[in-house]
């Protein structure tokens, strides 16, 4: 698969938009919704999802 996104950083190998790591389709990028992923690719962005999701209530714990 090929494509262009102007979030793509090419020297950090990432996505400037979401801060990490670029994963075409994962919530919060440009391509979320607008194409269809594998399963593998569809397991990857959940996995970065629910540790998005862990990160976010550690920082909330006091």
């Amino acid at each position: 698969m090929t494509f262009h996104c102007k979030n793509y950083d090419i020297v950090s190998n990432g996505c400037k938009r979401l801060s990490g790591e670029c994963v075409p389709a994962r919530k919060g990028c440009v391509l979320e919704g607008r194409m269809v992923v594998s399963d593998e690719l569809a397991e990857r962005i959940r996995r970065i999802n629910e540790e998005t999701a862990r990160r976010s209530l550690k920082q909330r714990e006091p």
